[in-house]
């Protein structure tokens, strides 16, 4: 086999990864705050990242992906920057906490791959798909919660709050609309995906994500009780 067909080391099972997605203004960061006090004052061991971030590398990524306004990027470059972003994002960050056994938050993951740069940009699905399975050496979350919200919504939110768009978060009314039919699309095709109403106050977003959680903990606590008894 050559070039991307190179097989790829999949996750450590002892960890959980959940991933939080969703479009501008839909409360990822508040939400993601959230979740991990609840979860630490339950007992877990916590660990959170962002993306494109979490490493030196995925920082300077980020500042050139949303801040760098004077650099003309192409869809296709914009896709292979967000990548290698991630690659050292999971083998910096996320590899190692899930080794840990830690449930791992992540800001963004490859879902936000597939809605902004494939939905988004119009690029090639299998090709993304094959690039950032490369990249992300299998690891897959195993819980993805994307923070669903109509585009009108969030652009109201981010005036609200004051916010000035990023490079992305500027791509206009259309791309966003296409980025929300994007996870739409990516919860209908994976079970281990799930749409969140972000509408309403902070706390009844919160409310329905634990009650997606819920049952996928308890499994989890089950599934390590089973491994201590062997």
């Amino acid at each position: 086999m050559t070039g991307l067909e190179v097989s790829q080391p999949t996750a450590p099972s002892s960890g959980f990864f959940i991933a939080l997605e969703g479009g501008e203004g839909a409360g990822k960061s508040t939400q993601l705050r959230l979740l991990s006090e609840y979860l630490v004052t339950a007992g877990y061991q916590v660990r959170l990242g962002r993306e494109p971030g979490g490493t030196p590398l995925g920082e300077a990524v980020r500042e050139i992906l949303l801040d760098r306004e004077e650099l003309a990027i192409a869809p296709p470059t914009e896709l292979l920057l967000m990548l290698a972003a991630r690659s050292a994002f999971v083998q910096e960050v996320v590899r190692p906490a899930l080794a840990e056994g830690a449930i791992f938050l992540a800001d963004r993951f490859e879902g936000s791959t597939f809605a902004y740069q494939g939905y988004g940009r119009g690029l090639d699905l299998p090709t993304v798909r094959s690039l950032n399975a490369f990249a992300t050496a299998g690891i897959h979350p195993h819980l993805t919660l994307i923070l669903d919200l109509s585009v009108e919504e969030g652009e109201a939110r981010q005036a609200r709050a004051g916010k000035r768009g990023d490079r992305i978060e500027s791509g206009g009314r259309d791309f966003h609309a296409r980025v929300r039919a994007g996870y739409a699309a990516l919860a209908a095709e994976d079970p281990s995906v799930h749409r969140v109403d972000a509408s309403g106050s902070v706390e009844e977003v919160h409310n329905r994500i634990l009650a997606l959680l819920a049952p996928e903990l308890e499994r989890q606590t089950l599934k390590r009780e089973a491994l201590d008894l062997k």
